[in-house]
């Protein structure tokens, strides 16, 4: 199974490296990097993920404790 999922990844980053070469440049990124916004979308997301991963930590604790429970 391990395996399987490894080998799903490899094939989706390579499917996102052809995806990406195919591509114009984006304008709205230009923009936002030359008026020095970008740092500012990537902190809000940044911290959008982190909160999620706290969240998503503190259930599993809250799941094991369950779990040892019964």
């Amino acid at each position: 199974m391990k395996k399987v999922t490894v080998l799903l990844l490899l094939v989706m980053s390579f499917v996102s490296a052809f995806a990406q070469q195919t591509q114009a440049p984006v304008d709205m990124a230009e923009e936002l990097y030359k008026s020095g916004k970008i740092y500012v979308v990537v902190l809000t997301i940044a911290i959008i993920f982190a909160g999620l991963a706290i969240y998503l930590f503190s259930i599993d604790r809250r799941l094991k404790k369950i779990e040892k429970e019964k």
